[in-house]
């Protein structure tokens, strides 16, 4: 199937460094399709949906924020620090929408895990199934979030 030039022209956004040091994409080769379809896959293969995931880490964000750089019991499995960048990004889809550049760290308590994200990591994954091209500084493998988030 001939690829659309929307669909180019949002890989070429990816790939570049305009938005974001190093890319969405990071250096990562394969076709923004493949990617997308094989976190896809993987997630589905967990059980688990780009919804569950991005409500999970809204939530442990949100609780995060209360401790204002301080770690803070989310629940029984998480505790959460977040750290406050200045500034905010656009999200590389074609649609308006920025997000602030806030950092949430989410430890596992039970097996000592950690994992990063911020508020535009949430929206990529709930909105777009993207979580980013491996290589990149804030690719999320989906395996990995779901085994530390539940």
């Amino acid at each position: 199937m001939k690829r659309s030039p929307d669909m180019q022209r949002l890989e070429e956004t990816l790939r570049s460094s305009k938005i974001a040091g190093g890319g969405f994409l990071g250096s990562d080769p394969r076709p923004l399709e493949e990617i997308l379809d094989a976190d896809a896959a993987e997630l589905a293969r967990l059980g688990h949906t780009q919804y569950e995931l991005a409500d999970r880490m809204r939530h442990i964000s949100s609780r995060a924020e209360q401790g204002l750089g301080s770690w803070v019991a989310v629940d029984e499995i998480i505790e959460a620090a977040v750290t406050d960048t200045r500034g905010l990004m656009p999200c590389p889809w074609p649609h308006p929408g920025t997000f602030s550049k806030t950092v949430v760290t989410a430890r596992n308590l039970r097996t000592g895990k950690t994992i990063q994200w911020s508020e535009l990591n949430i929206h990529l994954i709930e909105m777009h199934g993207f979580f980013e091209g491996r290589g990149s500084a804030f690719r999320l493998e989906p395996a990995e979030l779901a085994d530390i988030l539940f």
